[in-house]
């Protein structure tokens, strides 16, 4: 199966788009109509998601981040694609500032929703650390179902309603059941944010503009954006109407933004 899709003329200066944990390629599909129209969009399903099941010993995950992004330009590669747009979601949002920081060259601009630059305190890497632990091991022993309804209780996702929950659970649900949960729980805790270093210096190191969205019912990530305004030049947009993942609760404002910013 294929671990990327493609929309848009390849003429059209290309878009990558790296969705968030438990994510597939097929989160971006509410963006697609307007976008392709002004860029070639790159979807890919990130290691260990969707189609994207490589098998290998963990010892090749020491450093989740690395191997992400190395998996990422060599299928970029094989495409011939060097220069591109980055979009990344939480998650994804991650990935993408650490293959900003490894490949600058690369980016045309840097596009960050719902995304953390890194913990500062040790004593929030130790707790992340061990939160992080408990959900690696609910995944492997709870039922989709169950693990699901459990991760979108988080105070991240409080903005979703009980039929947008239950609508998630059971589409993510359906798709965590088709492969097995061991590499996925690999990349969870190789790519925590407790191990992730410090980010909040690569926009500064950037030639290109660095763009974050904040959904404005995510309280958390906006005043991260903000604080993060203050030391590095990122510019900080707002969107109406979303909490965490704006993608798929505002496709229309958010995609709207994107066009205005990079049209």
């Amino acid at each position: 199966m294929p671990t990327l899709a493609r929309y848009g003329e390849t003429t059209l200066p290309t878009l990558v788009l790296l969705h968030g944990f438990l994510g597939t390629k097929a989160d971006w599909l509410p963006l697609m109509p307007k976008l392709s129209q002004h860029f070639h969009c790159v979807c890919l399903d990130l290691v260990g998601h969707g189609d994207n099941q490589p098998s290998l010993p963990a010892p090749e995950m020491e450093d989740g981040f690395d191997f992400c992004v190395q998996d990422i330009i060599a299928r970029l590669d094989r495409l011939n694609i060097s220069q591109f747009h980055l979009y990344g979601y939480s998650l994804g949002g991650r990935i993408a500032l650490h293959l900003a920081k490894a490949h600058p060259q690369g980016l045309l601009s840097l596009l960050l929703e719902s995304c953390h630059p890194g913990l500062k305190d040790p004593q929030e890497k130790t707790a992340r650390a061990k939160n992080d632990a408990l959900w690696a091991e609910r995944l492997l022993k709870l039922s989709s179902i169950d693990f699901l309804n459990l991760w979108y209780q988080q105070p991240v996702f409080t903005d979703m309603t009980a039929a947008k929950r239950k609508t998630v659970v059971e589409k993510r649900a359906a798709m965590l059941d088709l492969h097995p949960k061991q590499m996925l729980k690999e990349v969870f805790l190789a790519t925590s944010l407790a191990r992730q270093s410090s980010l909040w210096d690569v926009p500064s190191q950037l030639a290109c503009e660095c763009h974050f969205f904040a959904g404005s019912q995510d309280a958390k990530f906006h005043a991260l954006a903000q604080e993060w305004q203050l030391h590095a030049p990122i510019l900080v947009h707002s969107i109406n109407g979303a909490g965490h993942n704006i993608h798929q609760a505002a496709p229309e404002a958010l995609t709207s933004t994107i066009l205005k910013l990079l049209g």
